[in-house]
């Protein structure tokens, strides 16, 4: 997991003491983490070859898919919902490797 859970909890406002669902809050790290390698076409293993570390926006784009994961648990919304500029797809775009994507 490359964000914790406490912090993910402090992202979603989720009491550290309320672990009802810790298991599900970790799953959806994991897909979270998934879903950006694949957006980016570019591994975290490879992101810390290169640069040391994985950049703190890539790890804020975790915590943003988690928290959309949690707050909208279908796929069918019954509200208008806006995306927020500057966001998650912003700042993916920031770090996806082009030269290896599959447009």
């Amino acid at each position: 997991m490359l964000v914790n859970l406490a912090t993910i909890k402090n992202h979603l406002n989720i009491d550290s003491g309320y672990t009802s669902d810790d298991t599900y809050l970790e799953y959806l790290e994991g897909v979270a983490e998934e879903v950006v390698q694949k957006h980016i076409d570019r591994t975290f293993e490879d992101i810390v070859a290169e640069e040391g570390a994985v950049p703190q926006p890539l790890l804020h784009t975790i915590l943003l898919f988690v928290g959309n994961l949690y707050e909208n648990r279908e796929s069918v919304a019954y509200n208008q919902v806006n995306e927020v500029p500057n966001s998650l797809s912003y700042i993916l775009s920031l770090y996806r490797d082009y030269k290896n994507a599959n447009i």
